[in-house]
Parts: C-alpha cells; sequence; structure tokens
C-alpha cells in the first residue's frame, strides 16, 4: 500500500466560536472541535475521545525526517492527542504524501493500522486512498494520497453556498461513495466540510474513512444513520452556507439559538425546494421533521436512492449574447438572376430588384459611346508619356553615395541572448526560516507544473518588516557571466508581486540581519501582477552567483496547508546573458 491526499490536516482540532472569517482561513481544518453525533455517542457510552493518548506524547519528529528510508517528512499540520500528521514527499516515486504519524505503544495505534488497511482494501477513487500503513518499531504510521489540486468544501463554502446544480451533485457523489464504503462494512464517523474535497473537475474526494474517527478514538452503535446525517449536515450547508446546528463551525455559523433546526428555504430565499426537503429527510435523526410526509432516509444508500429519485438538476446555461444580424446586400444575395444551388430549395421572392436601364442602342448613343471610349485612350497614353518623362530625369540624377543608402536596416543586428545553465541553487535564508529548501531543483528543471513555493503570510503583499525582509533563492551559473536578463515564471498572478535580482559572492553569502541584501549588487527589479515576469539588466557587470529576492506576494485564496492570503511560488527560472 502506498497514497494520494490533499492533506493530512483532516484530523486537527477547530474548536472555538470564532466568527466566520476566522474560520474560513483554517481550509485544511476538519472542525473536530464541533461536537458531532459520533462523540456524544461515544461519550454516553463512557468513552473518552481524548481517552488514555492524553498520556502519551506525539514522536519527536522533525522536518527532513524520514520513514523507511522513503517518505521524508516536509511540515507538521497537526500535532494533538500524542499522533501528529505531516505533509512527506515520497522519495521513491517522486510524489507527495500525508502521512500519520504515532507512537507504537498509543492506545489507538493498532485500531489505526486496522482501520487503515480495511480502508486501502476498499480500492474506491472516491475516497482518498490509503497507500501505505507500517508499524516500524516504536512508531506506526499511515501514508495516504495528498491532492494539492483539490479543494476543501470548507474553503469552497468561505466564498457563499453551492449553485443547485453542484449542491446536487455534492450529495449525489458523497452518498453514493458511503453506501459503497457501508456495504464493504466500513464506515467514516468524522464526515465534515474539512474531509470532503473538491477537484478541478468538480468531483468530489472523501479523507480519513475509517481512519479519521480511529485516530480521534470515536465510536457509534449506528454508523450508518450517524454518517447518513452528516451527508445531511453538508447538504444544509451546502444551500445556505450554515452549520445546521447551534454551534458555529467549520467556518460557518450555526443557526439561531432556541429556533431549532428549520429547512434551509426557510434559512435562505432562493434555495431549492427538493434539495432542501431531501436535506431535512437525512437530518430527521436528530428530531428534525421532514417537510413532507416522505419517509426519512436512515442510510447513505436509502439517501443516495432518494437523490436519484429526484428530477435531475441541469447545470445553469451559460451566458450567450447573440450577435447582430448580418444584413446581406442585394449584391451577395444574388438578386441579379443567379440560380439557387442544387439540393436546396430557392429562397422565397423577395421585392422585386430594380430594373437596370436599357443598353444604349440608338445613333446618339453609339456616338457618346465611341466619344468616351476616345477620352479613355488619350488620357492613358498622356499618363503613361509621363511617368516614363518621370524615371528618365531620376535616372539623370547622380546614385547616392553609399553611407547615404546605408539606412536602420543596415546597422549590425544585435547579438540575440543566449541562454545560461543553472548548475546550481540554494534558498536564502538570512533569517534561518527557510521556506521549502527542498523544492528549489524544482524552479530550474524545466517542468513548469512543478515549483518551489513560500509559506502564506497574514499581511502583504508587502512583507511585514517584523516578520521577514524577503524570501528567495540564490542561484549558481557555473562561473562569472555577464547577465542581459532573466524569465520567472509564477504560480500565482493578483495583487502584485516584486521581484529583484542581485548579485552576490557565493551561495551562502555573509549578509547583516537588518538589511541581508545591503551587500549585493542590484541589477534590477520590478512589480507584476501576472503569472511570469521578463527582467532585463541593464548594468554590465558579471557575477556567478544571482538573488532572486522576493519582497512582496500576491493575494490568493486559501488552501489546504496555505490558510493565510498573501504566498508566492516560483515555477520555472531562465537566465540570458
Amino acid at each position: 500500500m502506498a497514497e494520494r491526499s490533499t492533506a493530512a490536516v483532516d484530523v486537527a482540532d477547530n474548536s472555538g466560536n470564532e466568527p466566520l472569517t476566522a474560520e474560513a482561513g483554517k481550509a485544511t481544518s476538519d472542525g473536530v472541535g464541533t461536537e458531532t453525533k459520533a462523540d456524544t455517542e461515544a461519550k454516553a457510552a463512557g468513552t473518552d475521545i481524548k481517552g488514555a493518548a492524553a498520556d502519551t506524547s506525539a514522536p519527536e519528529l522533525h522536518s527532513g525526517h524520514k520513514l523507511a528510508r522513503r517518505y521524508r517528512l516536509e511540515e507538521c499540520v497537526t500535532r494533538l492527542d500524542g499522533f501528529s500528521s505531516w505533509r512527506a514527499v515520497d522519495e521513491k516515486l517522486r510524489r507527495a504524501v500525508g502521512v500519520h504519524v504515532l507512537p507504537a505503544d498509543h492506545p489507538r495505534a493498532r485500531p489505526v493500522l486496522a482501520a487503515a488497511r480495511s480502508a486501502a482494501l476498499l480500492g474506491d477513487p472516491r475516497f482518498v486512498q490509503v497507500l501505505d500503513a507500517v508499524e516500524d518499531n516504536d512508531l506506526v504510521y499511515v501514508v495516504h494520497e495528498w491532492l494539492p489540486d483539490a479543494t476543501e468544501l470548507t474553503a469552497v463554502l468561505a466564498s457563499g453556498p453551492l449553485e443547485p446544480h453542484d449542491a446536487y451533485q455534492l450529495v449525489s457523489q458523497v452518498s453514493q461513495a458511503m453506501a459503497a464504503a457501508h456495504r464493504e462494512g466500513l464506515a467514516h464517523l468524522r464526515l465534515n466540510p474539512g474531509s470532503v474535497l473538491r477537484t478541478e473537475t468538480g468531483q468530489y474526494r472523501i479523507r480519513g474513512l475509517a481512519v479519521m474517527a480511529a485516530l480521534r478514538g470515536i465510536s457509534s452503535d449506528h454508523p450508518q444513520r450517524t454518517d447518513t446525517e452528516a451527508i445531511g449536515a453538508l447538504l444544509y450547508a451546502a444551500l445556505t452556507q450554515r452549520w445546521p446546528y447551534e454551534t458555529d463551525a467549520y467556518g460557518l455559523s450555526g443557526l439561531p439559538k432556541g429556533v431549532g433546526l428549520i429547512a434551509p428555504d426557510q434559512v435562505r430565499a432562493g434555495v431549492h425546494r427538493g434539495l432542501s426537503e431531501l436535506a431535512m429527510r437525512a437530518l430527521v435523526n436528530d428530531g428534525a421533521t421532514a417537510s413532507r410526509q416522505d419517509q426519512p432516509c436512515t442510510t447513505p444508500e436509502e439517501l443516495a436512492k432518494a437523490v436519484a429519485a429526484m428530477p435531475r438538476i441541469r447545470p445553469p446555461e451559460p451566458a450567450f449574447t447573440a450577435p447582430e444580424a448580418f444584413q446581406r446586400t442585394t449584391y451577395t444575395q444574388g438578386a441579379y438572376g443567379q440560380p439557387p444551388h442544387r439540393g436546396r430549395q430557392p429562397l422565397a421572392p423577395g421585392p422585386a430588384a430594380p430594373v437596370p436601364p436599357p443598353p444604349l442602342q440608338s445613333r446618339t448613343g453609339k456616338a457618346l459611346k465611341w466619344t468616351v471610349s476616345a477620352l479613355l485612350i488619350a488620357a492613358l497614353g498622356l499618363g503613361s508619356w509621363q511617368l516614363a518623362d518621370t524615371l528618365l530625369k531620376e535616372e539623370k540624377k547622380s546614385p547616392p553615395s553609399r553611407s547615404q543608402q546605408k539606412g536602420d536596416d543596415d546597422k549590425p543586428a544585435k547579438p540575440a541572448s543566449k541562454p545560461i545553465a543553472i548548475v546550481n541553487a540554494r534558498e536564502f535564508a538570512p533569517d534561518g526560516s527557510a521556506q521549502k529548501p527542498g523544492q528549489v531543483k524544482l524552479t530550474y528543471d524545466g517542468d513548469p507544473s512543478t515549483s518551489w513555493r513560500t509559506n502564506s503570510f497574514i499581511d502583504g503583499p508587502p512583507f511585514a518588516p517584523s516578520v521577514k525582509k524577503g524570501v528567495g533563492i540564490i542561484y549558481d551559473l557555473g562561473s562569472k557571466r555577464t547577465l542581459s536578463g532573466a524569465s520567472i515564471g509564477l504560480h500565482y498572478g493578483g495583487s502584485y508581486t516584486e521581484i529583484s535580482l542581485y548579485a552576490t559572492d557565493s551561495l551562502s553569502p555573509s549578509v547583516s540581519a537588518s538589511d541581508p541584501v545591503a551587500s549585493f549588487e542590484k541589477l534590477v527589479s520590478k512589480k507584476t501582477t501576472g503569472k511570469s515576469v521578463d527582467l532585463t539588466v541593464k548594468s554590465k557587470a558579471k557575477t556567478r552567483y544571482v538573488l532572486v529576492w522576493l519582497t512582496a506576494l500576491p493575494y490568493s485564496a486559501p488552501e489546504p496547508n496555505y490558510v493565510n492570503h498573501y504566498k508566492q511560488a516560483i515555477t520555472n527560472v531562465k537566465f540570458t546573458g
């Protein structure tokens, strides 16, 4: 087994009553701080979901640590309850993965291993796949898919409720996937906006099947009912941008206290009636009553059948503006008696075309024609004579000197810029806090789909002076070269990115903490709002080492593992001389 996921953060704690904007920033959290029905049942059974794990500390791991000489840990995204979750790199297959790690003596280690192996056997592509589940000496770790191009439903709902067609696709895909899982004896028990991901193609993927509940020590006496109610809550949130309980959760405001569970079409105007009733049928297990006489849905299978029985909701028609009608002329319509094309019906008769005047057939008409012809011949002869006379006069003039003939087109062309190969590179982190040093090579591997990313920051576009002076990479050109320019590919556009080039004396230059680039020679600086920038160096200075220095990062929406708004990624760097 081995894995691919959008984030290992599906088990992070996110309790508290923060406002909507604050919660929306935590796009990688699954909101486990909000008590779900499974939590309530666990407490009623006398099970503390923190439990004995409170006395077990998470393994002391760090960025760069390798598991099984294969999985290199990059960034810790969750650390609680005795376990930790990481974004990592599978060095064997050269891909990003997510990893959950906990001590082998952790009270939940065995259930987590069992849950991960069962989920891996399912092999359903609608779930984030478990790739590996291993007990290695004193550690237990679970490796799963990492989907960098997918977005948590938490972040999607932060911008507003879904369109009816999108909400229909959500409940249809999730209910069918969970029905398939329950047929194999697997439950989720932690299904929420943080565990549902939407890909760029509009497909929904569910992460943490069985594993998320095992990590948190959650169980349920009625797992099918618990998951069905969770799907109903997802649909309710998708239709209203509200959480169907009084507690705020997952970046969503809860319902007003004391009102109870009311139908989505009573919360927000314009909600699709059929989807509103479907959400209530799935949530009926918590005391709600369906708005019609239909039976409540108590299993994902029943919910999937109810969705299939609904009239299909079509996607909205794309906006289309009809072009202005083209007014064809009488000539282009062929009104002068041209026959219609074979196989086509003749057009309906239109207004009669004006009848041309009859040709000049009288004696006077013939004389007029001869007169006009003679005048035309005389005019042509006169014009030809004047043209010949002008050419003869030009030939008599002395030819211009070569210096007069030489124009701008004869100037020697500037030599074309030649690409300069990059032989090495290193991240420049004068404050000791590196961004992603392991990704530096991805900026000059020739593949625009790979990149070196910065962390995400709260303030921007310019860096707050108290946080950082800038971030960047120093490139080694192999020998001293005269640099004429650089082309830099970026991942994000919007607001603006500010980039400068500096000449340095090594890959690891000595710098001042107050102004790390003060001792370098500045070559060029530029701001851009696009996803690429071309820099032209006007100086003739030679250098072997070039620093690409970013001092302002653009605004972009929160993403898994990059929840703050200001960030950038360099995809491709080329230098010319």
